[in-house]
């Protein structure tokens, strides 16, 4: 279940750097979750509520464009207290050992139209892996009242928590290993 923030990292490959910019992460618009099956029968969703990105880009094509991120393993919230101290303990995310997912992409891509696939290292529990992720992005646009450039993104992408040692002790009958990250966010940059 924890896997799945970490993508979330990937939502902040947002498309649209004019020159030398860095867009900055509007948290207020946005969130990082996950989704992870249970018991093979239903689904429950997470989120991080404590996260950092940023992107820039040198070119108007953003073929060179970087992105990093950083979620806080402690503030996992699936909204069930018990469920939570669980996900935090030394059994699954280990928080007091591993207490940040990181991820820094290594290449970007235009696929169509406002398509994208980013792809980068992503780190959780000192173990690092590439991770894709597949990016709608809405935008450039100009916000005149507050003198900046807003895009939207929305970034899925599977992960397998297992490859990365979360909950390795957990049966994939009762936690999936395929974890969904969806990240919904919005970036800006002032002009």
């Amino acid at each position: 279940m924890k896997s799945l923030s970490l993508i979330v990292a990937f939502v902040l490959a947002t498309s649209f750097a004019f020159g030398q910019s860095v867009w900055s992460l509007d948290k207020g618009h946005s969130k990082v979750g996950f989704t992870v099956s249970h018991h093979m029968i239903s689904e429950v969703d997470g989120v991080f509520k404590n996260y950092t990105a940023k992107f820039t880009a040198t070119k108007e094509d953003f073929s060179d464009a970087v992105f990093e991120f950083s979620a806080e393993t402690a503030s996992l919230n699936t909204e069930n207290e018990a469920r939570d101290k669980h996900l935090k303990s030394a059994d699954i995310f280990d928080v007091e050992k591993f207490p940040a997912i990181t991820f820094k992409s290594t290449s970007f891509a235009k696929i169509m139209g406002n398509k994208w696939k980013a792809t980068g290292d992503l780190t959780m529990k000192d173990v690092t892996l590439p991770v894709s992720l597949e990016l709608w992005v809405g935008g450039p646009e100009k916000n005149d009242r507050a003198k900046r450039f807003e895009v939207g993104i929305k970034a899925i992408g599977k992960l397998s928590r297992n490859a990365f040692g979360v909950g390795k002790n957990l049966p994939t009958l009762m936690v999936g290993d395929d974890v969904e990250l969806r990240i919904l966010g919005e970036f800006n940059k002032l002009y």
